[in-house]
C-alpha cells in the first residue's frame, strides 16, 4: 500500500519486495528516481528503466551500465533533460547526434560532452 501512495516508500520495504517486478514498476511510475532502491536485476530490465527515466530522467544514474549505453534511452532522457548525458556512456558522450539533442535541450550538457566534440563550432 505504502509504495502505492509514494514511490519512494520502495527505499523502506524489505529486500524481497525490491525485486518484484510489478511493485518496483508502479513505484518507478510515481517517482523515476525509485529505480535506485530496486534490486539489481530490475535495473538492467529495460522497459522498466525506461518507465523510470520517462518520468524522471535522473533515473538513468541509476540504471545498469549496459542501459546507459543504450542510445535510445539516453535519447529519451537528454530530450527531456540534457543534463541526462551526464549519466551516458562515454562512447555516447562521444556521439554528435546524441550530444547535439542534449545541448539543443540544455546548453549545461555540453560540460559532458566528449572533447573532440567540445571544438564542433555547431555545438
Amino acid at each position: 500500500e505504502a509504495v502505492r501512495q509514494d514511490g519512494c516508500a520502495l527505499e523502506y520495504t524489505a529486500e524481497p519486495l525490491t525485486a518484484d517486478r510489478e511493485l518496483v514498476l508502479e513505484a518507478v511510475r510515481q517517482y523515476g528516481g525509485a529505480l535506485e532502491w530496486a534490486a539489481d536485476p530490475l535495473k538492467a530490465a529495460r522497459e522498466l528503466v525506461l518507465e523510470a527515466v520517462r518520468q524522471n530522467w535522473w533515473a538513468l544514474q541509476w540504471a545498469a551500465k549496459p542501459l546507459k549505453a543504450d542510445r535510445e534511452l539516453v535519447l529519451e532522457a537528454v530530450r527531456l533533460n540534457g543534463c541526462a548525458l551526464c549519466f551516458a556512456a562515454d562512447t555516447l558522450k562521444a556521439d554528435r547526434e546524441l550530444v547535439l539533442e542534449a545541448v539543443r535541450q540544455n546548453w549545461w550538457a555540453l560540460q559532458w560532452a566528449a572533447k573532440p566534440l567540445k571544438a564542433d563550432r555547431e555545438l
